[in-house]
């Protein structure tokens, strides 16, 4: 590397440090304004940094556009680009940032892109509720489940035997970084597969459905209880939370998130409150009802998200919801969409 290069390679990484300062700065002075509850987000000074952010300058695209490689100095070689979007039909100003991330099992390059996805979708007239939980990855109000992955549970052998071989290490030496890597990358391929689940199951429930409500859960307060903490980890409900937000929108369905108090107490049937600890898994009500808990649980948070939206039932109490025209909810939720607020 010449000596501009270099020069020019530290000025950019000074920039891009002096921006996320200010950047982590506004973000704590505005969550104490707003009286965020819990931790505000105090900016704390990070030694080593994982990622480097380009803007518009310092990369350069090769002409068959399916490699990249950074022409400020900085040594990292060219980057092979794989995905499923093919950047010939993208304008080279539509890419707004170019970020190199730094993984266990090598580098990356992420592409933000200004464009607007949108995706045809099948209206199929079916509505549900989402009741997340640790038995099943969730439970919905037609009374199908889908089984809990645990996949944190499943690698926690591998991974006591590769922190076992870190810790025997000698600080400092080369095979001690080596059981690092090692370590960093069956740690990473649960987070990946636990994306990988959350993005698969998130899509599949959005396209077979033009109606979905799930628990708006405050998870931050849930991992509190040390017993439960991790497996409420490893389930990640709030990333399969982000993923139904964002595949709502692209393909216009209608999703809500609703509030998660007496979902589970409350009957589905009569709506009166039938109180039971959280070992108790089968809902018993004077009314007559007796179902699982989490699809009582399902039952209220569809008819929460449906009132929330402003769709009206012709049917009287909870225990119609399934039995009403299935094939009149496409136009219900457009209508209801395309309402004026305020």
């Amino acid at each position: 590397m010449s000596l501009n290069g270099r020069e020019n390679l530290i000025r950019w990484r000074v920039r891009l440090r002096h921006e996320r300062a200010i950047f982590a700065i506004q973000r704590f002075f505005a969550n104490c304004k707003a009286k965020k509850p819990g931790k505000k987000g105090y900016p704390q000074f990070k030694k080593h940094t994982r990622s480097l952010e380009y803007k518009t300058t310092g990369w350069k695209l090769s002409a068959d556009k399916k490699s990249l490689t950074f022409i400020d100095g900085f040594e990292a070689g060219t980057f092979k680009l794989v995905g499923s979007r093919d950047l010939h039909f993208y304008a080279p100003t539509e890419i707004k940032r170019v970020r190199v991330v730094r993984r266990a099992d090598g580098y990356y390059v992420q592409l933000c892109i200004s464009v607007e996805r949108t995706e045809e979708a099948v209206p199929t007239g079916k509505s549900i509720g989402i009741d997340v939980g640790l038995n099943h990855f969730y439970t919905d109000s037609n009374e199908n489940t889908v089984p809990n992955p645990r996949y944190l549970r499943k690698s926690e052998k591998a991974l006591k035997r590769a922190q076992k071989r870190v810790s025997r290490k000698k600080k400092g030496s080369k095979n001690r970084k080596k059981a690092i890597n090692r370590l960093g990358k069956k740690h990473l391929k649960v987070g990946r597969q636990r994306k990988d689940f959350a993005v698969k199951t998130a899509l599949c429930v959005v396209k077979s459905s033009d109606f979905v409500a799930y628990e708006d859960l405050q998870v931050r307060n849930m991992v509190k209880n040390y017993k439960l903490a991790k497996s409420i980890s490893d389930a990640a409900w709030s990333q399969f939370a982000q993923w139904l937000q964002y595949f709502g929108k692209v393909y216009g369905k209608t999703v809500i998130a609703v509030a998660p108090m007496y979902t589970s107490q409350d009957c589905s049937a009569c709506g009166n409150a039938v109180k039971k600890s959280l070992s108790v898994r089968t809902h018993v009500c004077s009314c007559g009802a007796v179902l699982d808990r989490d699809h009582n649980a399902a039952l209220n948070i569809l008819a929460k998200g449906l009132k929330q939206a402003g769709i009206v039932l012709n049917t009287v109490g909870h225990t119609e919801i399934n039995a009403w025209g299935q094939t009149d909810l496409y136009s219900l939720v457009v209508t209801s969409a395309s309402k004026p607020t305020g």
